[in-house]
């Protein structure tokens, strides 16, 4: 009968998952293993820059900050790393070592500080969040400072508004520059937070090969405050998405917050009682995802206590609360998968 069980890492690479589907360049790849990912890879960088729809649309006006708003100014990098899914080796909720390889070759964003002249912090997933109020214009300095995937990516913005130019979107012959930015190359994106971009949003890649490297890690979060609202003591963006074989070449899927499976690898929230707090969670893969967090509860939109909603591809929740619980408490997806998948993190209060 023993033999029939499967055990811990058995489990997980059953949940491997299947091939993943994706169109590059007008032609449809199935992506289920390293050989597959590197075809998809060199489509992406066979293709060349699309020749501008300047005869379709042009002139747009160039967006300013509305009075009473401000330029909030972000130099943004994407490049590739190494990346460790698993850096403490360990599941600490279960007390268990997790063995085998579990580092990949993603495709990250990163802050520079003006100019691009030095790293403001670490190639990291998720990217940095960009953050503003109501009124105020985010202006990203974006450069493909890649040297080893060779292929052009972007950034495409959710929540706010801008004009086609800033879109950072690949579409084709139709395509404006900021949706075709190549390896060495540099583009400005301007994006307006007008009173209904209020909430927390996310951006990623959406170049010719957006798919793949978004899923590597090309994403990150956008903040949009209300003019002159409170801001949380303390404040959170957490992605729930999956790391596959077929994206990371590994033989085992792990189920991710924040690109680290299993807690100790995963964020570990301090919190203090009386803290206004705010957890915003994004799903970023394929799949719906679910926010548990032990020993509390907060209101949705629509003012009904919850404990567990569901977050879909691309959505986002918020868990907003004032602390008044302390110590040690699991947060996790609690699609039971996902969570015994590695989805699961520490949320610690102290008085």
């Amino acid at each position: 009968m023993a033999k029939n069980r499967l055990d811990r890492r058995s489990f997980l690479g059953a949940s491997a998952g299947t091939a993943l589907l994706c169109t590059i360049g007008g032609e449809t790849f199935r992506v289920s293993n390293a050989d597959d990912l590197k075809r998809a890879d060199a489509k992406a960088a066979s293709l060349s820059r699309p020749r501008q729809a300047s005869q379709e649309l042009t002139g747009f006006p160039q967006p300013e900050p509305a009075p009473g708003g401000q330029v909030r100014e972000y130099w943004i990098q994407a490049r590739s790393r190494w990346w460790d899914i698993l850096p403490n080796k360990r599941d600490d909720w279960h007390d268990v070592p997790i063995r085998g390889k579990s580092t990949y070759r993603a495709f990250v964003y990163q802050e520079m500080t003006a100019g691009f002249a030095a790293p403001k912090g670490p190639p990291v997933i998720p990217g940095p969040t960009l953050k503003c109020e109501v009124g105020d214009l985010l202006v990203v300095h974006f450069r493909n400072a890649d040297r080893e995937l060779e292929q052009a990516v972007t950034m495409h913005p959710h929540g706010v508004h801008y004009n086609p130019e800033y879109d950072g979107a690949y579409m084709g012959a139709y395509t404006r520059t900021g949706g075709f930015v190549q390896p060495g190359e540099e583009f400005t994106y301007r994006w307006e937070a007008r009173p209904d971009s209020v909430g927390v949003w996310p951006y990623h890649d959406h170049g010719p090969n957006h798919t793949l490297n978004t899923m590597r890690g090309l994403f990150g979060a956008i903040i949009v405050y209300p003019k002159g609202g409170k801001i949380p003591d303390l404040e959170r963006v957490l992605f729930l998405h999956a790391l596959t074989p077929p994206v990371t070449g590994l033989k085992t899927a792990r189920q991710c917050i924040n690109g680290r499976a299993f807690a100790g690898n995963t964020p570990t929230i301090q919190a203090k009682v009386g803290q206004d707090v705010a957890l915003h969670v994004i799903g970023m893969d394929d799949a719906f995802h679910d926010f548990h967090l032990h020993g509390h509860r907060w209101l949705d939109a629509a003012g009904t206590y919850v404990d567990t909603p569901t977050v879909g591809p691309n959505e986002t929740i918020t868990a907003r609360f004032t602390e008044d619980n302390p110590g040690r408490w699991l947060y996790h997806c609690h699609v039971f998968s996902h969570q015994d998948g590695g989805m699961a993190g520490w949320y610690v209060v102290d008085r």
